[in-house]
């Protein structure tokens, strides 16, 4: 057999590792999508009854806005109870209904085995729908991808899956109920593959898509069809507008920086509160219902008020005073530790920002620029500009926008990276003491295969040489034969017979086996070996395996005939590589006096 011919036949590679069970995971997705788009409407629903038995005293499922409502000191005590209702369901429930729900659905997939609590599942969008339904300043958003979340590791729970495989299924939840909620199908997938998959597979993309299409498909005879927010279509935009657009997109960005620092800022200040954190969500109730005697339209999710923005119905003075009133009292009632949701304020926040920047500049409608401003504050303060962008385009059906979305929401991504080390997510979990990276590349080890690391000239010794002699001969060559942990032993036809670790020699020159015994008797287990066209990622997981630090590589048409040797120290080798890649700067071959692959 050929060398090129044996090379094919033992290469296995593929571009993806995803096999047949990926087919059982779209099986599951399809009810979890179906129970997600359920679990929505049964949110809303509730969101609707808190916010009419509160305000309006009255039991009704109908939509009820706060916006232009005046309630006086009634609406100042309607929210402090809720947070304090909210306080005692965290205590004496679970603690993780506090917050927005998002760093918590990453707790659970990173270090949770991408198991939730029963009661999370209930106690989550019950808590939200009384925080939003008593006024508080939130979206539905992050209790909906909680609560699907939970409902979808529950129901994995009940077959015999991987935690891998109950992660897909974890976020299939959350990405059914925000398609739900939002009509937004395409933006719910991104989001998953953005902010809560942490990985680029098959195996966990597909079935994720498959409970959003479900979910926006069972959406339609409970919560009607999309879009939520449409505008009329914008006109195809000149290179001016796109100008307009980056500098939208940079003030949202210095506007993402400043409300993270708001939120965590206070939620600093109620940690040095001498009282329980219980506590802490009357008084975010409070600064709610003082905020809204002020301008009604920070109460509640505030969709009417988005919907304004994107039809460019503010004026610039309302655009700042709704800026500072929704932002103050945001940060302070998120801070304080109660339950809700971040996108619906952020879409608010960022769709002032940028009608602000078109009204000041004089570019025409201000409603596409406060659809941009939503875009980038979404795309900066999430980091996740794909979601943000789709998200925008999925609510207002524009897709003459999709340039100007595009550039606002990568520009606000590219001052929050550089501005903040984290986002408004993830600095939750930096400060529990755990740390993401949020930024994907194809694993070195899966992209290099060990004939690009092996050592091709491999320490190889007779097997008939004897124990002392090869003691000799590793002492008297430390920078050849005696730098590797391990030698390889080989028989008179120069095959391999066995692999013999310095320990293994330490401990024959220190035992009864006398110095003149052959090193190949005292080889006792069986010799690993790999092929030079595997990955690295798989000789690892070879050497983590068999519980051992090296291995000969072998020809792929020979299993016997030694080719190099891999150990521990050329594996690390590689991320050496990737590293001087990363850091080294260096001219071009043209600056270094020759052409390019001369």
């Amino acid at each position: 057999m050929s060398s090129a011919s044996a090379s094919a036949a033992t290469d296995t590679l593929s571009d993806f590792s995803t096999n047949r069970r990926v087919l059982l995971l779209c099986a599951l997705a399809v009810p979890i999508g179906a129970i997600g788009a359920v679990v929505a409407k049964a949110l809303l629903w509730l969101i609707a009854v808190f916010t009419n038995a509160a305000f309006f005293l009255r039991f009704s499922s109908a939509p009820a806005t706060l916006q232009g409502q005046h309630f006086g000191w009634w609406g100042v005590l309607v929210p402090v109870l809720g947070g304090l209702l909210i306080g005692l369901m965290a205590r004496y429930g679970s603690e993780k209904i506090r917050g927005h729900g998002i760093p918590e659905a990453l707790e659970a997939i990173l270090l949770g085995r991408s198991l939730i609590n029963p009661k999370v599942a209930i106690l989550k969008p019950v808590s939200s729908a009384i925080s939003i339904g008593t006024g508080g300043p939130f979206g539905a958003e992050g209790p909906i991808i909680m609560t699907g979340g939970a409902f979808g590791s529950l129901f994995a729970q009940f077959f015999h899956l991987t935690a891998a495989e109950r992660k897909t299924l974890l976020v299939a939840g959350a990405a059914a109920g925000m398609s739900a909620v939002f009509a937004t199908p395409v933006a719910a997938v991104l989001l998953a593959v953005e902010l809560l998959l942490f990985e680029w597979k098959p195996r966990s993309f597909i079935p994720v898509t498959v409970a959003a299409i479900v979910a926006s498909v069972v959406r339609v005879p409970l919560l009607g069809t999309g879009p939520i927010f449409p505008v009329p279509l914008h006109d195809l935009l000149t290179p001016t507008q796109l100008a307009l657009a980056l500098l939208t997109g940079v003030c949202a960005g210095f506007g993402s920086g400043l409300l993270t620092a708001l939120v965590y800022a206070w939620e600093d200040a109620f940690a040095r509160l001498p009282f329980h954190w219980m506590w802490w969500p009357a008084l975010g109730g409070l600064a709610i219902g003082l905020g809204g005697l002020v301008d009604s339209r920070v109460l509640g999710v505030g969709y009417e008020t988005i919907h304004g923005l994107m039809r460019g119905e503010l004026l610039a003075g309302a655009l700042i005073g709704l800026f500072l009133a929704k932002g103050i009292v945001w940060s302070v009632a998120l801070g304080s530790g109660t339950s809700g949701g971040v996108l619906a304020p952020l879409l608010m926040l960022g769709g002032a920002i940028g009608a602000l920047v078109g009204i000041v500049t004089g570019a025409g409608d201000p409603g596409l620029w406060a659809m941009v401003g939503m875009a980038a504050m979404m795309g900066g303060t999430m980091r996740s500009p794909l979601t943000g962008l789709v998200f925008i385009l999925e609510l207002t059906h524009d897709f003459n926008a999709l340039p100007a979305l595009l550039v606002g929401s990568v520009a606000a991504l590219c001052v929050t990276v550089l501005l903040l080390r984290r986002s408004i997510l993830t600095e939750k979990l930096a400060r529990r003491g755990q740390h993401i990276a949020r930024e994907y590349s194809v694993d070195v080890f899966e992209r290099l295969r060990v004939a690009d690391v092996m050592d091709p000239e491999p320490p190889l010794v007779g097997g008939d040489t004897t124990v002392a002699r090869l003691a000799t001969l590793l002492a008297a060559d430390p920078d050849g034969l005696g730098s590797r942990q391990g030698t390889i032993i080989v028989d008179e036809r120069g095959e391999l017979s066995g692999l013999l670790t310095r320990n293994d020699l330490m401990k024959a020159l220190q035992g009864p086996v006398p110095d003149g015994v052959p090193v190949g008797e005292i080889v006792k287990r069986p010799v690993v070996t790999i092929h030079p066209t595997a990955t690295l990622h798989e000789a690892i997981a070879r050497l983590l395996k068999h519980d051992i630090g090296r291995m000969p590589v072998v020809s792929p048409d020979n299993p016997r005939r030694v080719i190099g040797y891999l150990g521990r120290a050329d594996i690390l080798a590689a991320r050496t590589r990737l590293h001087d890649e990363e850091e080294t700067r260096e001219h071009g071959p043209w600056r270094r006096g020759k052409p390019a692959g001369a």
